[in-house]
């Protein structure tokens, strides 16, 4: 029973903590929409998604103030365009000009899916989709792109990684009049859910339903809050606090995805129960670990202190919701969180610190900004080395790195919005990984693999 404390509480982590639902995502399937003409293919995914989706932002608008609960993002996440381009043949470009007109024409935040999945090697429409992604996300505003190079299941296409590496390059380039933006919106994945809300890895997988909501909560501030009310407490009690708190903003959102799904009259998929934080002060998970005890986010113990917060998140989530999905953890990304921001200014947190801390936590390498002259080698053997830890540990693993183009490390690069700002941060090792990346061919899956 629902009594008044318990509305105070969260009516308090609204007004003060941050709480908040960061997306409504709706996934919609295009696969009705393959056509042998590219033209008439990119038509009919315009009048699908705007026909879907055409409520989206209004039903969340309406929940907002029916609730009083802030929805920041409203989304859509589409079947994984290389697979219309099998079928049409011809510029794949046509494609996200038809999704930036849809994410236009219905009012929302950003559309993504202009993917492929190339874990085990390329088929039809893959490579010309993925060559085409610089291009693409250069002259959209909306549209965000991911590659899926690896799994546990399938191992790593070092192919497609040798290739990944000279796009995201390529895609900074193309847009580095804008602070290469284009970069910010890739992603390259290992072991990539199907029904991801958040951005930029968002597709609509093909075992998924034709049209279904998935909702991504957030609040690394309201986590902060409860861990600092408990100042001698031991990482027990520390735990099962936030355990606790994780479940409160978990029945949010699942509050949030049953009345959307009823409004649009569409499936409720998943809830997605990660702490996503935001460039505002007190919405940080860096500043959980320091309350934690940390004197900065990056120090001996940070990786031990993720492992704790993301497990107990998990935990804690999994009992508040009828199905969790996408990556459910707590996220680092780190132009997108105060705290993280304040440590990589200071050199306190590095990249290789970064990359040990993603074996315990959700996502990857996330909104690093990297020296410009970086090459595209280096940034491929980078991919690799997640990919590894993605593969290995069963887990999702990605890197969405900016290289800032005419740049160099110390300065900083400011996006805007919840992409915020930070610092390029070096690339400390510039020994070359050339030899290793242009070998290609695969990394075999490793033994855990063999489950059946």
């Amino acid at each position: 029973m629902i009594n008044t404390g318990d509305i105070l509480e969260t009516i308090n982590m609204i007004d003060n903590e941050h709480l908040d639902v960061r997306t409504i995502t709706m996934g919609i399937s295009l696969l009705d929409c393959a056509d042998d003409d590219i033209t008439r293919s990119a038509e009919k995914v315009y009048d699908k998604v705007t026909k879907k989706a055409e409520n989206l932002v209004a039903t969340g608008e309406y929940i907002e103030k029916t609730y009083g609960i802030p929805i920041i993002n409203k989304r859509v996440s589409v079947t994984p365009i290389a697979m219309l381009t099998a079928a049409s043949g011809g510029n794949p470009i046509k494609y996200a000009q038809a999704l930036e007109k849809a994410a236009k024409t219905l009012g929302i935040n950003f559309i993504g899916g202009y993917s492929a999945l190339v874990q085990k090697g390329f088929s039809a429409g893959d490579l010309s989709l993925i060559e085409s992604i610089p291009e693409a996300l250069s002259v959209t505003d909306h549209v965000c792109s991911s590659v899926n190079i690896g799994s546990t299941k399938a191992g790593i296409n070092m192919d497609a990684v040798a290739l990944m590496g000279k796009i995201v390059k390529k895609t900074a380039e193309a847009t580095a009049d804008r602070n290469c933006i284009g970069a910010a919106k890739l992603v390259v994945f290992c072991n990539a859910p199907e029904d991801n809300p958040f951005m930029a890895g968002a597709f609509h997988g093909v075992g998924e339903p034709d049209c279904v909501i998935n909702v991504g909560v957030s609040g690394p501030g309201v986590v902060r809050s409860a861990v600092s009310k408990c100042p001698d407490g031991d990482l027990s009690e520390i735990a099962d606090i936030i355990k606790k708190t994780a479940f409160k903003v978990t029945r949010m959102g699942q509050l949030v995805g049953s009345v959307a799904s009823e409004m649009l009259g569409v499936s409720f998929g998943i809830v997605d129960l990660s702490l996503a934080p935001t460039p505002a002060v007190g919405d940080s998970v860096a500043h959980i670990l320091e309350e934690m005890g940390l004197e900065i986010c990056g120090t001996h113990g940070t990786t031990a202190a993720l492992a704790l917060l993301n497990d107990a998140v998990k935990k804690g989530g999994v009992m508040a919701s009828s199905h969790v999905g996408g990556l459910s953890g707590a996220f680092i990304p780190v132009s997108e969180d105060a705290g993280m921001i304040d440590a990589a200014r200071r050199g306190d947190l590095t990249i290789e610190k970064l990359e040990a801390m993603t074996a315990v936590c959700s996502v990857g390498l996330d909104m690093i900004i990297i020296p410009g002259c970086t090459s595209p080698d280096t940034i491929s053997a980078i991919i690799a080395d997640e990919a590894a830890i993605g593969m290995v540990n069963s887990k999702t693993t990605a890197v969405r790195v900016i290289p800032a183009i005419g740049r160099n490390a110390g300065e900083e690069l400011e996006f805007g919005g919840l992409l915020g700002c930070g610092p390029i941060m070096p690339v400390r090792n510039n020994r070359s990984s050339s030899k290793f990346i242009s070998r290609g061919g695969r990394i075999p899956a490793p033994l855990q693999s063999l489950k059946n």
